[in-house]
C-alpha cells in the first residue's frame, strides 16, 4: 500500500490544503498515550454529535465502527446522501464489505485513502481507525472552511485570529499551545454570544477554570458536545493539534450557521415588515374610501331632493341647513378625499419600491370611482343651491302676488257690495220725469264707472292665473274667490243692461234733467276713479332688486305728485259745481232731495278721499325712501364682496400657476425642495382668513336676498372650488417630492443622480407641464444612453405609463431609472432565506419559524402558509415556497 503522507499530499492538491505535509498524520506521535487519549475522546465526541441525529452513538471508537454499520450511518448523516444498503450479516466478510462501502464513498469525495484498509478497521486497529476518522473530519468539517481565499487549516486559523484579536491575553498562532490556557475558547464564545460569558472575570493563570467554563457553556448553550477534558489539555506539554482543530471546527460551524440563520431571519423580517405595513396601508385606504363613499351616498339624495316648501320660512331654513353643510360638514370630507389620494399614491410607491404588485382597491373604491362620486356630489350641490335660490325667488314673488290679489279683490268687493241691490230696485216706476232722467243719467254714470272697473277685474283674473302658473299653495281659495268675483261681475253686467233697457223705456216719459247734477256727476265720477286708482297705487306693494329700479319708482312717484295741483283744481271745480247748484237752489227756493240723482259721489266723499290721498303720499315717500336706503345697503354689500373677490380670485389663479412653475424649476436637495414646498403651503394656508372673510360677506349677501353682482365675475362657488383645488394641488406636489425621497432612500440614489434626472427631464419637457409625451420621452431615453427598438420602447412605455395615457410624469421616470440602476429583494431571495431556516428542507415547521423569527412575524407566516403536500411532508409541515411566491405576486416567478 502507498504511504499515508503521499495520500494527504494528493488530497491537498485536489481539494485544498488541510495542513502542512510534515504536520499530517504522524504515526510515531500516535505512540504518545496522551495524544491518543485526546484524539479518542475528541473524535468519539465529534462522531456522536452527528450520530445522535440518527438516534444512536458510539462508546469505543475502534470497536463500534468494526462492522461498518455506524460508519456508513455517520457518513450518511454528515453528507446528507444515501449510501448503498449495508449487509446485515455478522461474518467478517460482511463487515469488510460494509467498511469498504464506506471507504469507497469517502473516495468518491476526492479523498484517496492510503495505508488504511477495511481489514484494519474491522480488526479494531486504533491507529488506522483514528486516521480514518481524522480524514473524514478533514473532508467534511474542515475542508470547506474558507476565509479570504485561504481554506482548511489556514482558513480556520485565520478565522480564529480574526475573532479573538480584540481580546487581551489571547494570541492564536497554532492549534496546540495557543489553546492551553482556555482563553481562546472563551473569547470565541464571548465574541458571538457575549451574554453567555463574563470574559473580564477570567484569569490567564487559571487554565482549568477557563477550559471547563468554555466547554460547559458550549455544551449547554451552543449544542457543542464536550470533546476534551480540561485536565488532558493542561496536563500535556503540547495538546494534540488534530483534537483541537476538530473541537474548534465545531465552534466555527456553530457560529457560522447561527450567522446564516440570523441573516436569513433578518431578510425575512425585512420583507414581512414591508408586507405588513403595506397591508395596514391597504386596510386604511379601504376603510377611508368606504367611509367617504358612504357619506357621499347618504348626502347626495338630500342634495337631489327638490320637494318645495309652501312657506318662505321653511325655505329659508333649508337654505340655512345648506350653509351649515358647506361650512361644517363638507370641509372635513374635502380633507379626507385629499388624504385618500395621498395615501394611495404613497402606497403604490412603496409597493413599487419593494417589488410588490400594484395595489388594486375593491371594486368601486378606486381613486377614479371616488372622484366620479365626488363630482356627482358637487353637481348635485350646485343644482341644489340654484334650486333653493330660485324657489325663494318664486315664493317671494308668490307672496307679493297673493297680497296684491287680496288687496284688489277686497277693493273690488267693497265697490260691488251694494251694486246688485241698486240695479235691481224699481225706483223709476213712481219717479217723475226729472227723476227718471236723473236715474238714467245716474245709470250712465254707473256704466261709466262699471267700465272703469273692468280693468281691475281683468287684473284680478290675471293675478289669479299667474298664481296658478307658479303653483301657489293656496290656489284653490284664490281660484274660488276669483270665480266668485267674475260670476258677480257677469251678473252686474246683465243687471246693468236690464236696468238701462228699463230706463230707456221710460225715458220718453221723463225729460227734465238737472244739468248741474249731470255735469257734477260726469266730472266727479272720473275724478273719483282717479282718486281710488291713486289710493290703490299709493298702497300697492312693490319689489325691487337694484337702486335703479327703486329710483325709477321714486321718479314715477314724483311725477304723480306733480299732478296733484291740477287734481286739486279739478276737485275745486267739481265742488264749485255743487256749490253753484246749492246757490241756484237757494236763489230760486228750489227744494232739493239732498241726493244727486246722477251719482252717489258726494262732495264729502271726494274730500275724504282727497284727504286720504294727501295722507298716503308722504307714507309712500317714506316707504320708497326706506327701500332706496335698503338697496343702497345692498349695493354696498355687493361692492364689499366684489372688492375682496376680485383680489382673492386672481390670487388663487396666480398661486396655481406658481405651483406648476415651482414644481419644475426647484433646485437643491429633495429635503430642501420639500421644506420649500411646505413653507409655500404654510403661506397658502395662512391666506385662509381672507377666504373666511369672503364667506362672511357672501353670507350677508345671501341673507339680504341679493342674487346678482355686476361688480365682479367671481362667485363664492368659483372661489371655493379654486381654493380646494389649490390646497389639493400643493398637497399632491408635496406628496410627489416625499415619494421621490422614498424612492431615493429605498434605491440608494444619490442627490447628484436625482438632480441629473430632474435636469434631463426638464430639458425634454418642452411644454413645462411636468408631463412628457412619448416622442419627448424617447429622446430623453436616447440621451441617457438607451438604444431603443420599437418593441423595447413599447415595453418601457407600458411600465412608465401603464394606463395608456401616453404621458410620463417625473415620478414615473425616477421609478424607471431607479429600477434600472438598483437591486431589490426578490421572491427567489426570500425563498432561499426560508430554505436556510428550514435546514435545506423543502418545507418548514411552525417551531422553526418561532425559533428564528420575532414572535409577531413568525405568527404572521404561520397564519398565511399553506400546509406542505410534498412526498417528504411531515405533520405540521408548511409550504414556504408558495408563500414566498404570494408575497411578490405570481408574475414574479
Amino acid at each position: 500500500m502507498v504511504d499515508y503522507h503521499e495520500a494527504n499530499s494528493q488530497q491537498q492538491s485536489n481539494h485544498g490544503i488541510y495542513m502542512q505535509p510534515e504536520e499530517d498524520w504522524d504515526r510515531d506521535l500516535l505512540l504518545d498515550p496522551a495524544w491518543e487519549r485526546q484524539q479518542r475522546k475528541t473524535f468519539t465526541a465529534w462522531c456522536n454529535s452527528h450520530l445522535r441525529k440518527a438516534g444512536t452513538q458510539i462508546e469505543v471508537i475502534e470497536e463500534d465502527f468494526r462492522d461498518g454499520l455506524k460508519l456508513m450511518l455517520l457518513l450518511e448523516v454528515i453528507s446528507g446522501e444515501r449510501l448503498p444498503k449495508p449487509e446485515r450479516g455478522k461474518m467478517r466478510v460482511h463487515k469488510i464489505n460494509n467498511v469498504n462501502k464506506a471507504l469507497d464513498f469517502i473516495a468518491t469525495k476526492g479523498v484517496k485513502l492510503v495505508s488504511i484498509g477495511a481489514e484494519e478497521i474491522v480488526d479494531g486497529n486504533v491507529k488506522m481507525t483514528l486516521g480514518m476518522i481524522w480524514t473524514i473530519i478533514l473532508r467534511f468539517a474542515i475542508q470547506d472552511i474558507s476565509v479570504e481565499e485561504t481554506s482548511a487549516k489556514e482558513g480556520l486559523l485565520l478565522w480564529c485570529q480574526r475573532k479573538t484579536a480584540p481580546y487581551k491575553n489571547v494570541n492564536v498562532q497554532n492549534f496546540h499551545i495557543s489553546w492551553k490556557d482556555g482563553l481562546a475558547f472563551n473569547a470565541l464564545i464571548h465574541r458571538h454570544r457575549p451574554d453567555l460569558i463574563d470574559y473580564d472575570k477570567l484569569r490567564k493563570d487559571d487554565p482549568l477554570t477557563n477550559l471547563n467554563n468554555a466547554f460547559e457553556v458550549a455544551e449547554k448553550h451552543l449544542d457543542i458536545p464536550k470533546m476534551l477534558d480540561a485536565e488532558d489539555i493542561v496536563g500535556t506539554l503540547r495538546p494534540d493539534e488534530k483534537a483541537i482543530m476538530t473541537y474548534v471546527s465545531c465552534y466555527y460551524h456553530a457560529f457560522s450557521g447561527a450567522q446564516k440563520a440570523e441573516t436569513a431571519a433578518n431578510r425575512i423580517c425585512k420583507v414581512l415588515a414591508v408586507n405588513q405595513e403595506n397591508e395596514h396601508l391597504m386596510e386604511d385606504y379601504e376603510k377611508l374610501a368606504s367611509d367617504l363613499l358612504e357619506w357621499i351616498r347618504q348626502t347626495k339624495p338630500w342634495l337631489e331632493n327638490r320637494e318645495p316648501e309652501k312657506t318662505m320660512q321653511a325655505m329659508q331654513q333649508k337654505l340655512e341647513d345648506f350653509r351649515d353643510y358647506r361650512r361644517v360638514h363638507k370641509p372635513p370630507k374635502v380633507q379626507e378625499k385629499c388624504q385618500l389620494e395621498i395615501n394611495f399614491n404613497t402606497l403604490q410607491t412603496k409597493l413599487r419600491l419593494s417589488n410588490r404588485p400594484a395595489f388594486m382597491p375593491s371594486e368601486g373604491k378606486m381613486v377614479l370611482d371616488i372622484n366620479n362620486a365626488w363630482q356627482g356630489l358637487e353637481q348635485a350641490e350646485k343644482g341644489y343651491e340654484e334650486w333653493l335660490l330660485n324657489e325663494i325667488r318664486r315664493l317671494e314673488r308668490l307672496d307679493h302676488l297673493a297680497e296684491k290679489f287680496r288687496q284688489k279683490a277686497t277693493i273690488h268687493e267693497d265697490w260691488t257690495k251694494d251694486k246688485e241691490a241698486m240695479l235691481t230696485q224699481k225706483d223709476y216706476e213712481m219717479a217723475t220725469l226729472a227723476d227718471i232722467k236723473a236715474l238714467l243719467k245716474k245709470h250712465e254714470a254707473f256704466e261709466s264707472d262699471l267700465a272703469a272697473h273692468q280693468d281691475r277685474v281683468e287684473q284680478i283674473a290675471a293675478i289669479a292665473q299667474e298664481l296658478n302658473d307658479l303653483d301657489y299653495y293656496d290656489s284653490p281659495n284664490v281660484n274660488a274667490r276669483c270665480q266668485t268675483i267674475c260670476d258677480h261681475w257677469d251678473t252686474l253686467g246683465s243687471l246693468t243692461q236690464s236696468r238701462r233697457e228699463a230706463l230707456e223705456r221710460t225715458e220718453k216719459l221723463q225729460e227734465t234733467i238737472d244739468q248741474l247734477y249731470l255735469e257734477y256727476a260726469k266730472r266727479a265720477a272720473p275724478f273719483n276713479n282717479w282718486m281710488e286708482g291713486a289710493m290703490e297705487d299709493l298702497q300697492d306693494m312693490f319689489i325691487v332688486h337694484t337702486t335703479e329700479e327703486i329710483q325709477g319708482l321714486i321718479a314715477a312717484h314724483e311725477q304723480f305728485k306733480a299732478t296733484l295741483p291740477d287734481a286739486d283744481k279739478e276737485r275745486d271745480a267739481i265742488l264749485g259745481i255743487h256749490n253753484e247748484m246749492m246757490k241756484i237752489a237757494q236763489s230760486y227756493y228750489i227744494k232739493l232731495s239732498g241726493v244727486n240723482p246722477y251719482t252717489s259721489i258726494t262732495p264729502q266723499s271726494i274730500n275724504e278721499k282727497w284727504d286720504k290721498v294727501q295722507h298716503l303720499v308722504p307714507a309712500r315717500d317714506h316707504a320708497l325712501q326706506a327701500e332706496f336706503n335698503k338697496q343702497q345697503s345692498n349695493e354696498h354689500l355687493r361692492e364689499q364682496f366684489a372688492s375682496k373677490a376680485n383680489v382673492v380670485g386672481p390670487w388663487i389663479q396666480n398661486k396655481m400657476q406658481e405651483i406648476g412653475r415651482i414644481s419644475i424649476e426647484m433646485h437643491g436637495t429633495l429635503e430642501d425642495q420639500l421644506n420649500q414646498l411646505k413653507q409655500y403651503e404654510d403661506s397658502i394656508v395662512n391666506y385662509k382668513p381672507n377666504i373666511e372673510k369672503l364667506e362672511h360677506d357672501h353670507q350677508l349677501i345671501q341673507e339680504a336676498l341679493i342674487f346678482d353682482n355686476k361688480h365682479t365675475n367671481y362667485t363664492m362657488e368659483h372661489i371655493r372650488v379654486g381654493w380646494e383645488q389649490l390646497l389639493t394641488t400643493i398637497a399632491r406636489t408635496i406628496n410627489e417630492v416625499e415619494n421621490q425621497i422614498l424612492t431615493r432612500d429605498a434605491k440608494g440614489i444619490s442627490q447628484e443622480q436625482l438632480n441629473e434626472f430632474r435636469s434631463s427631464f426638464n430639458h425634454f419637457d418642452k411644454k413645462r407641464t411636468g408631463l412628457m409625451d412619448a416622442d419627448d420621452f424617447r429622446a430623453l431615453l436616447i440621451s441617457t444612453g438607451y438604444s431603443l427598438g420599437e418593441a423595447e420602447f413599447a415595453r418601457i412605455m407600458g411600465v412608465v405609463a401603464p394606463n395608456n395615457t401616453e404621458e410620463v410624469s417625473f415620478q414615473a421616470f425616477i421609478d424607471f431609472m431607479s429600477h434600472e440602476t438598483t437591486d431589490t429583494d426578490t421572491a427567489e431571495q426570500v425563498m432561499a432565506s426560508f430554505k436556510i431556516l428550514a435546514g435545506d428542507k423543502s418545507y418548514i415547521t411552525a417551531e422553526e419559524l418561532r425559533r428564528e423569527l420575532p414572535p409577531d412575524q413568525a405568527e404572521y407566516c404561520i397564519a398565511r402558509m399553506a400546509p406542505y403536500r410534498g412526498p417528504d411532508a411531515v405533520p405540521g409541515a408548511l409550504d414556504y415556497m408558495s408563500f414566498s411566491t404570494a408575497l411578490y405576486g405570481e408574475s414574479d416567478l
